[in-house]
């Protein structure tokens, strides 16, 4: 790919493309500059350009190349599929510089993916790396690929304090999950380990027959029940009096206006308590072979009401899927639960109950990780604040 060489640093730009390069190659000894370097280390082509970064993709070979577009592609929305496998057939073909994308090229002696690669027992591995706007709570992927363009892991990388302690979560998480009764299984931990400052989980691969869900915006409900019972019985209703204590536990030092919504939650309900999966949503989510398969489960916790992962799945749509304001986010919750809650043993009451528990919750989350140095989510703080006093 002919492109000329500009030797423009990128670890100053503050768009995604500059926080990925900073959380995986601002180390000694690395550099990384825009140019199509061949005596670099590692090569990637920005798509689809520089000002509008999605997608970093290796460059090591015409299969590692093409095997970072197509693998799990039916995973993708259609029109990213489609993109995705535009762009993968012209790497195959040995044909990518007809998109003339931009190269990033990186220098040095000591990467992450060679680290990586030699915890896994592999000579080399590639890795296609995802850009996202950047956000303190944002964690860089890397799906890693063998010189024959193979699936060998998806690497999650913990760069500041909240975003390490969602990778240690994670990787604790998957060393415990159950099975049977129900439970939904969960791609396995291949690897947790640290590098230079990083907290690192490998995940193994997905099944190459997973497929996208259908009908994304409808809750599994047998799935959620499997997970707050962790496969096993309904649990026996419990007094809510546990949760609103600790609640104000995790509140102390937080914003006042917490702790008068926690005291006017009701006090004489009991419901049943349990584990939840903590983000689950339709892109966490696929089917095999009829069955699901759900992933992401750092945000997973125990003792919280039966419902929340029901009420998140809401929100989250809401908020992610259709870009709509917490307000708008919040009734989506409430007409879920009206809509679903009767199924998971919820009546109006506690329906409300849960609806408002749910998005303390996500607000006291939202407060623990800003605490963890990853700053506040704008999209939730101060509006869920806002949101529940109109509550």
């Amino acid at each position: 790919m002919a492109i000329e060489s500009t030797q423009m640093t990128v670890l100053d730009r503050q768009d995604g493309l500059g926080w990925v390069a900073r959380a995986l190659f601002a180390d000694p000894g690395v550099s990384v500059t825009l140019g199509n370097d061949p005596a670099a280390r590692l090569r990637y082509a920005v798509i689809p350009s520089v000002e509008n970064a999605k997608f970093l993709l290796p460059l090591a070979s015409k299969k590692v190349t093409a095997a970072s577009l197509l693998a799990y592609n039916a995973l993708r929305p259609p029109k990213v599929r489609a993109s995705r496998a535009a762009i993968g057939l012209l790497a195959r073909a040995g044909l990518l510089g007809l998109t003339k994308a931009p190269v990033l090229s990186v220098h040095g002696d000591e990467l992450l993916s060679d680290f990586l690669a030699a915890r896994l027992g592999f000579d080399r591995l590639h890795a296609a790396i995802g850009i996202r706007p950047p956000d303190p709570h944002h964690k860089p992927t890397m799906q890693l690929f063998d010189d024959a363009g193979q699936p060998r892991g998806y690497a999650k990388i913990g760069w500041n304090d909240g975003t390490r302690a969602m990778v240690r979560s994670e990787a604790a998480t998957l060393s415990g999950l159950p099975t049977g009764g129900g439970f939904p299984p969960a791609p396995r931990l291949l690897l947790h380990t640290q590098w230079h400052g990083r907290e690192i989980a490998i995940i193994e691969p997905m099944p190459r027959d997973v497929r996208r869900i259908r009908k994304p915006d409808e809750p599994r409900l047998d799935a959620m029940r499997a997970v707050a019972r962790r496969g096993g019985p309904a649990n026996p209703p419990q007094p809510v009096t546990g949760l609103l204590a600790h609640w104000r536990r995790r509140a102390v030092g937080a914003d006042p206006r917490i702790h008068g919504f926690i005291d006017r939650m009701a006090t004489d309900l009991t419901l049943e308590f349990g584990d939840w999966h903590g983000d689950w949503v339709p892109w966490n989510i696929a089917r095999q072979r009829g069955n699901l398969l759900v992933w992401d489960w750092e945000n997973r916790a125990s003792g919280v009401p039966l419902g929340f992962d029901l009420a998140h799945q809401a929100f989250q749509t809401a908020l992610s899927t259709h870009r709509r304001p917490a307000f708008d986010c919040a009734i989506a919750v409430d007409a879920t639960l009206m809509r679903h809650g009767p199924a998971l043993g919820l009546d109006a009451e506690r329906q409300k109950f849960v609806a408002d528990a749910y998005l303390i919750e996500l607000w006291l989350r939202t407060f623990e990780l800003s605490h963890g140095g990853a700053g506040w989510n704008p999209k939730l703080h101060p509006a869920l604040l806002e949101v529940l006093a109109t509550r």
